[in-house]
């Protein structure tokens, strides 16, 4: 039996480009045996500008320079001996008309986070592909589920009635890990969807239909790791593709190892250069050809995808100055784009850090050029306040107001991502056991104050989990996404009285807010928590909105004389919930653990 015969280009990457890009340089990828005994030119003159060979002969990186606005294809002819071995076509596409300008997620916006394999199983075929190790097993709690970019598409209706506007998933890419694929951050293959999801062309379609919605589609991208199997770490480009030590060496997870100015330099030097775990390979970014590898990638997949906004998955891992170049060359090519950075830190002083323009950076001469950060401080703090009935000057809802007194750190604290929970923590009803009033005063919180509000899957409905029984628990499947599911929380007569509560709450919050630009970009005044309740207003030039919450078990009943400052112009408020009007300068009298939402009326702003 004959053997096939080895193609002599098994890879190219990116797969095609775009015309009419703001950095007029490409560096292409050729991946095959041998490749770099060639010589390597094109038919078009002059456009090659540098071609790189590498210690690995399976590599050819040449750069070449796009300096045409419209769709070409360029023939890449290889030679050896002055002889043509081969030659390669490569595409040069046209860009979406206005492509650079896109606008990316913003605080007018809701987020949900979506795990697309425990979301909805819209195509059953899929759940097995012969090209990838791990099968379909739904009752193994870190299996395959089958859930798939389908499954979103055919729920789009569902998320789009919560009030959301911008749909975020955990990473579409190949993960061919043996075991605990499904979350696929630690891909094999960073410009294929894995086929277990779905198809690149499906994922165009998801972005498609969202922007028909009016709503949007983030990336979740990684930068400091791929998976064992990805086929460039089975066949390395360079010996530093990856970063390795002596032995296997994990990270200290220790991230003040990377500002801090009396640090070690071997803590510095594990914390970033450390694995992850041992099934992820720590990327050395610092390599010129990782950095343009990584840069191209995210890029191609917002043109080609059309997204609107990237999350960074384990951003401040890497090397700084490489992730701010990296940055930078996304935004070079949209000015208007959303990038929101994964900084697992609580204090305020180093989540600004990473923030673009922040002046804590100026002591290492540092701009991450990173436009907005996770709150990891206000997650925490939501995850616990509302057990908290004692208001100590330094517990209960005085949580929540000191850390929005750090608002003065961040160079734009309104384009911070908040949310109460994600698919690495605690979910919120664990942490409240399933209190609906509880859940209720963390929503109005995340809906209220200044920026981007992220709300994860399945909350809405009243879904718990334990993160310390396993990721499992956190990440269980959305009822009603698989046809032998019994309980389908997907239609309102599907819900049960409980999941109905928790939907409709959560989704009149999310869409009043919707329609409400005074929270979206108005200001804040906020007034020290007394007795366990917290009082703040958000206001613009035309409206005011005020906010009560009163942490406490028993109802509270308070003069309004002390806010005097942002109601003086006002007479009434009428309740968000209730549509009750309120007279101002009367007491005000709230249940325990509840909340006032008050659109101020009969006033006239200055």
């Amino acid at each position: 039996m004959k053997s096939k015969k080895q193609l002599p280009i098994q890879r190219i990457e990116p797969p095609f480009w775009y015309a009419g890009m703001y950095n007029k340089e490409l560096q292409i990828l050729f991946y095959g045996e041998n490749i770099a005994q060639n010589f390597v030119e094109t038919t078009e003159k002059g456009i090659i500008t540098k071609v790189t060979k590498t210690e690995n002969p399976n590599y050819l990186f040449v750069t070449i320079n796009v300096k045409w606005d419209h769709a070409k294809e360029i023939v890449f002819v290889f030679k050896r001996n002055n002889k043509t071995v081969f030659t390669q076509k490569y595409r040069i596409k046209q860009r979406r008309e206005n492509s650079a300008n896109r606008k990316g997620f913003d605080s007018s916006d809701v987020i949900y986070l979506v795990m697309p394999d425990r979301f909805a199983n819209g195509n059953g075929v899929n759940d097995n592909d012969k090209t990838t190790t791990e099968k379909y097993n739904r009752e193994l709690p870190g299996g395959r589920h089958g859930g798939d970019i389908n499954g979103i598409i055919q729920h789009l209706d569902y998320i789009e009635s919560i009030g959301v506007t911008t749909l975020w998933n955990t990473p579409v890419c190949e993960d061919d890990e043996e075991e605990f694929s499904y979350h696929t951050y630690a891909q094999s293959d960073v410009y294929k969807v894995d086929p277990r999801f779905g198809t690149n062309k499906e994922y165009v379609r998801l972005a498609s239909e969202l922007h028909k919605r009016g709503m949007k589609l983030i990336h979740d991208y990684v930068t400091n790791h791929w998976g064992l199997q990805h086929w460039m770490v089975q066949d390395a480009p360079t010996k530093n593709w990856i970063n390795t030590f002596e032995t296997y060496t994990q990270t200290n997870h220790k991230r003040t190892t990377v500002i801090d100015v009396n640090a070690a330099k071997i803590d510095r030097q594990q914390c970033i250069e450390g694995w992850f775990v041992p099934t992820m390979p720590d990327l050395n970014i610092t390599n010129p050809l990782v950095l343009s590898y990584l840069c191209q990638n995210a890029i191609w997949w917002i043109e080609y995808a059309d997204l609107d906004g990237l999350r960074v998955d384990t951003f401040n891992y890497a090397e700084p100055l490489q992730m701010a170049q990296w940055t930078k060359s996304i935004m070079d090519e949209y000015p208007n784009l959303n990038i929101v950075g994964e900084i697992t830190q609580r204090n305020h002083g180093i989540l600004a850090y990473w923030q673009k323009d922040s002046k804590t950076g100026e002591i290492h001469n540092f701009n991450s050029n990173l436009p907005s950060v996770m709150d990891f401080s206000l997650c925490d703090i939501l995850q616990m306040v509302f057990n908290e009935d004692d208001g100590s000057w330094d517990r209960g809802v005085t949580r929540i107001y000191d850390s929005l007194t750090f608002d003065f750190l961040y160079p734009n604290a309104n384009n911070l991502m908040i949310f109460a929970e994600n698919h690495d923590s605690k979910r919120l009803n664990y942490c409240y056991d399933q209190d609906l009033q509880k859940y209720k005063m963390a929503m109005v919180i995340l809906a209220t104050v200044r920026g981007i509000p992220q709300l994860y899957y399945g909350s809405e409905i009243g879904m718990a989990g334990d993160q310390y029984l396993g990721d499992a628990d956190i990440r269980q499947d959305f009822p009603g996404g698989w046809k032998e599911d019994v309980n389908n929380a997907f239609t309102d007569e599907g819900r049960d009285e409980s999941q109905k509560a928790y939907f409709d709450f959560t989704s009149k919050l999310f869409q009043w807010r919707k329609t409400k630009s005074v929270i979206h970009y108005g200001k804040t005044t906020h007034y020290i928590p007394e007795d366990n309740i917290y009082v703040y207003f958000r206001y613009n030039e035309n409206e005011s909105i005020m906010i009560v919450i009163n942490n406490n078990t028993e109802p509270r009943t308070f003069p309004t004389a002390r806010f005097n400052e942002n109601l003086e112009l006002y007479k009434t408020g009428s309740c968000v919930f209730t549509d009750q009007s309120i007279e101002l300068k009367d007491d005000l009298s709230v249940d325990g653990k509840s909340f006032l939402i008050l659109e101020l009326k009969d006033g006239i702003l200055k």
